[in-house]
């Protein structure tokens, strides 16, 4: 491969690479609220009663410059309360000693690991 075989090489990569890190990156996103929804569906997550707040969770992927971001949430108040628990009393005067029933915190090795291996595909797609 000459020097300029290369170049041109290199130049369609980086025209390719933000598409397939947007793709890679928001493939990541929906395992990953997967994953999450999937550990709150009971202990040692909280538990299921109407499923309401475990299908609040979306995964919201933006481009940006060179790349792509995504966002994982849920618009719920119960969120927090259920990922790190409450120990004390409420703007309402309640006491509560409710334990943390962790379902983000466990899901997030999984998420880094499958948003390392997208981005390795990414790179493997851009130069083919």
């Amino acid at each position: 491969m000459t020097p300029d075989e290369l170049a041109d090489r290199l130049s369609r990569a980086a025209d390719r690479l933000p598409n397939a890190i947007h793709k890679g990156v928001a493939h990541t996103g929906v395992l990953g609220v997967a994953r999450i929804r999937g550990n709150a569906s009971g202990r040692p997550g909280p538990n299921v009663i109407t499923g309401d707040y475990r299908n609040s969770w979306r995964a919201v992927t933006l481009r940006i410059p060179y790349g792509a971001m995504c966002t994982l949430g849920t618009n719920r108040p119960q969120g927090r309360r259920l990922e790190y628990g409450f120990y004390g009393t409420d703007s309402l005067g309640r006491t509560y000693a409710q334990p943390p029933f962790a379902h983000v915190g466990p899901a997030i090795d999984f998420i880094t690991g499958t948003l390392h291996a997208q981005m390795r595909f990414a790179v493997a797609e851009a130069l083919t």
